[in-house]
């Protein structure tokens, strides 16, 4: 529940009775406010980073419930604090997850009582797998292969990714395996909210063989806050990263972030095309430096798609570089021509500044 200071990183516990999941007012009660206060002060006793409700019970009682939750145990503590279904909804935002696979081990209303509060949040679980139980020890005896099993079928057809919400089900021991088999990131809960934790602790989160979240999760999540930044101080329809780093299995042919204006079509997930030999793409290898089109009227032309398909009139892009090689780029859209200002094309220099220095803490 709790990630204590110090290198290494230190854990300590403290617990509140939960013994049932069900939607009944008894059920719901366990979940009240004044046993986790008294429970965070406990924790704030050791002089901690962070405090973390380990559960998942926001994601059927709303993300309201755990966002009053961490402003009650913040006001009380002094200490920054999470919740387990915050990060996960934290682990779909960094990786632009919005078509979820759900694996839990909850009954039929719980399960779409979730589906319902996550699809307010912009995440369509779009797939469903679920245990039927309701007991919280049975949770946690659930066998190995079935809670595999689980996870397999919550992530078979067009899902993004799969999460395992209920931290009381040994989810992360399987999450590496399925990843490679399905080939989109697993998020387990109780991971979720570990990656959550170191981040909000000030560390990089960085923790190689469990999965893709605590390896690229806290990278992918800067690169993503550096290009919502960017959308908003442009005023621009997209704004997208590309970037070579194999290691993390980022590759420029595939968009590692994106944020959107309402209503705009996302182009995160097409790799339709080979982006090293687009036209755009190579001034920026030749001329290392921003270009600035505000209509397409000039060399070097954009690709046809990014007119036709995405509605795309005016752009930005800013290169990134590396040991002299060009690895990325970060790029800004218009639906509608437009002169890009001076404070839009600083806004693009500060993103860049701000992926530059995400690369530099990974």
């Amino acid at each position: 529940m709790l990630l204590g200071a110090g290198t290494p990183a230190v854990m300590y516990a403290s617990r509140v009775p939960v013994s049932r999941i069900a939607l009944d007012s008894e059920a719901t009660a366990q979940f009240q406010v004044e046993p986790m206060i008294a429970a965070a002060r406990l924790l704030a006793d050791a002089q901690v980073d962070v405090i973390v409700w380990n559960g998942t019970a926001g994601s059927w009682l709303g993300v309201d419930h755990d966002q009053a939750l961490v402003a009650a145990i913040e006001k009380e503590t002094g200490i920054r604090a999470t919740t387990s279904t915050l990060a996960l909804l934290d682990a779909c935002r960094a990786f632009g997850v919005t078509r979820l696979g759900l694996a839990v081990p909850y009954t039929t209303d719980v399960t779409e009582r979730i589906v319902a509060r996550y699809a307010e949040h912009g995440v369509d679980c779009v797939r469903t797998a679920s245990l039927g139980l309701t007991e919280n020890t049975d949770f946690a005896t659930a066998p190995a292969q079935r809670v595999r099993q689980l996870i397999e079928q919550a992530g078979s057809g067009d899902v993004h990714a799969v999460a395992v919400v209920c931290t009381n089900v040994y989810g992360a021991p399987h999450v590496v395996d399925v990843e490679n088999q399905l080939g989109i990131p697993v998020f387990d809960s109780v991971a979720a909210t570990l990656w959550h934790a170191l981040r909000l602790g000030g560390t990089s989160g960085v923790i190689n063989g469990w999965g893709q979240l605590l390896a690229t999760g806290t990278l992918r999540m800067r690169f993503q806050h550096a290009l919502e930044n960017l959308l908003s101080a442009t005023g621009a329809h997209r704004t997208t990263f590309r970037i070579d780093l194999p290691e993390h299995g980022m590759h420029v042919d595939l968009t590692a972030g994106e944020a959107v204006a309402p209503g705009v079509r996302s182009i995160r997930r097409d790799s339709s095309l080979d982006q090293r030999r687009l036209n755009t793409v190579q001034w920026l290898e030749q001329h290392r430096r921003p270009l600035v089109q505000p209509h397409f009227r000039a060399d070097p032309t954009p690709p046809d798609a990014l007119i036709t398909v995405y509605g795309v009139n005016a752009q930005m892009l800013a290169p990134i570089e590396r040991g002299r090689k060009l690895i990325g780029w970060l790029s800004v859209h218009s639906l509608s021509e437009r002169e890009w200002s001076e404070a839009d094309q600083n806004a693009l220099t500060e993103a860049t500044r701000q992926v530059h220095e995400a690369l530099d803490g990974s």
